[in-house]
C-alpha cells in the first residue's frame, strides 16, 4: 500500500528510528526542518520493516537552529494501518537525497560568504588602504577559496553521480558520501575565515554574512554528520579488497 501526498505544496520528512507496538508506530524525530509550514512525511525505521505516513496533526515541539530557521521535534504515534510498509533501504536512500541537497546547499552559502567577504576586504580601509591589500588578508582569502572549491569538486561528483546512477546506485552513495565529509570539514575554516576578515560586524545578526555562515554550520550536521559519514567512508574503504579500488573505481 501506498501513502498520499498532496498534488502541490512544501513536503518535510521526519525520520527515526522508532517501535511497533500494539498496532502503532511510534518514534520522534527530531531536527525537522519547517514542520509547521510544509506537510510532514514520518518514515520510522523499526526491527523488522520501515513504515512511512503522512502525520494529519503533528505533535510538534518547535525550536530553531542556529541561522534561526524552524527545526521541531516531531512525536510520531500513529495506527500501522496508516502507514506503507517498504524496505529499510528506501531510508538511506531518503538520508543520502537529504544529505546531497544539503551539500549542494552548503556550496550556495559558502560561495555568498566568500563574496561578502572579499566585497567587504575591498571595502574596508585600514592604515591609508583597503584590506584586501594587506599580504595576510590575501593569504586567507586564498585559503577560503580553496577550501571552497576542493568542497565544490566532489558536490559536483555527487551531482553527476546521482544524474547518471540514480540515487540507489553503490556509486552514488559513495560520491554523496564523500561530499558530505568534504563539505562538513570546510564549514569550519571557511566560516572562521569570513568572520574574522569581518571583523565584530559579521557576528550580529543584521548583517547578511550571519545567514550563510550559520545556515553552513547549521545544514552540517543534517542527514548525518560529518564524523557519521567519515566512518561511512571508512567502512567502505576496509571492506574493500584493495582500498585504492575505492578511490578510483566508478
Amino acid at each position: 500500500a501506498g501513502i498520499e501526498v498532496p498534488d502541490s505544496g512544501p513536503l518535510t520528512v521526519a525520520v527515526c528510528t522508532g517501535a511497533r507496538r500494539g498496532g502503532r508506530i511510534t518514534g520522534t524525530a527530531r531536527q525537522v526542518p519547517w514542520p509547521r509550514d510544509a506537510t510532514i512525511v514520518a518514515v520510522v525505521r523499526t526491527e523488522d520493516g520501515l513504515h512511512a505516513t503522512v502525520l494529519d496533526a503533528p505533535d510538534i515541539a518547535d525550536g530553531v537552529d542556529l541561522a534561526g530557521e524552524p527545526r521541531g521535534v516531531v512525536t510520531i504515534d500513529v495506527p500501522e494501518s496508516a502507514c506503507a510498509r517498504t524496505e529499510p533501504e528506501l531510508a538511506e536512500e531518503l538520508l543520502r537525497r537529504g544529505a546531497w541537497a544539503r551539500c549542494v546547499e552548503t556550496i550556495g552559502a559558502f560561495d555568498a560568504a566568500a563574496e561578502l567577504t572579499a566585497a567587504h576586504t575591498r571595502e574596508r580601509v585600514q592604515f591609508g588602504r583597503a584590506l584586501s591589500r594587506f599580504q595576510a588578508v590575501q593569504h586567507a582569502l586564498a585559503g577560503m577559496a580553496g577550501e571552497i572549491e576542493r568542497a565544490r569538486a566532489t558536490v559536483d561528483l555527487a551531482v553527476a553521480a546521482a544524474t547518471q546512477y540514480g540515487f540507489d546506485s553503490a556509486a552514488t552513495h559513495y560520491a554523496v558520501t564523500v561530499a558530505k565529509v568534504t563539505v562538513g570539514r570546510a564549514v569550519e575554516p571557511v566560516t572562521t575565515i569570513a568572520h574574522q576578515l569581518h571583523g565584530a560586524i559579521g557576528v550580529t545578526v543584521e548583517h547578511p554574512l550571519w545567514l550563510s555562515t550559520m545556515r553552513a554550520r547549521s545544514w552540517v550536521d543534517e542527514f548525518g554528520t560529518t564524523e557519521q559519514h567519515a566512518r561511512v567512508l571508512g567502512r567502505l574503504a576496509l571492506s574493500a579488497a584493495d582500498p585504492w579500488d575505492v578511490l578510483v573505481g566508478p
